[in-house]
């Protein structure tokens, strides 16, 4: 598979992965989870106690902000309708319907706003920790940030 730097960067589904030092500033309250998330399944992760598994679809309205966040397990996300997204300072970028990202444990992903005339919609799968906030904004000790090309993350479409 060629290297196409707009699927590359959907990868981080918060869609690109970007460091921290870029400028975004962001909360760092305990509860940054996107209001737009309607959960539509959560389970107990056969075989693992303590992790869990949740389905939910998001929508990104035009102006809306992701902020950096990660999770405490693993992200995949599928862009039902995709849409453009820009950093500060950084050119946009399209997110391509039909593109598949997932983030893994504790990189830090995100800090994007919604442009363009169209939202962002996802359908997301975590697996995490139970009993941990599913988006989580502080930096972890071992948390990794990227400038869009983390190896901890993978993009299809």
């Amino acid at each position: 598979m060629s290297f196409h730097p707009s699927r590359h960067l959907c990868l981080a589904l918060g869609l690109a992965l970007f460091s921290a030092s870029s400028g975004i500033s962001i909360s760092h309250a305990a509860n940054i989870e996107p209001a737009q998330r309607v959960e539509q399944k959560r389970t107990d992760l056969t075989g693992a106690p303590g992790m869990e598994v949740i389905a939910s679809v998001i929508e990104f309205k035009v102006g809306e902000e992701v902020a950096l966040h990660r999770h405490h397990g693993v992200e995949v996300a599928y862009v039902v309708q995709g849409a453009q997204v820009q950093m500060a300072g950084k050119p946009a970028v399209t997110l391509a319907t039909g593109s598949t990202t997932m983030n893994l444990r504790d990189v830090m992903h995100g800090g994007f706003t919604v442009i363009g005339d169209s939202s962002l919609k996802l359908f997301t799968v975590h697996i995490v920790d139970k009993h941990q906030a599913l988006y989580d904004a502080s930096p972890a000790s071992s948390a990794s940030t990227s400038n869009g090309t983390h190896a901890n993350s993978t993009s299809t479409k």
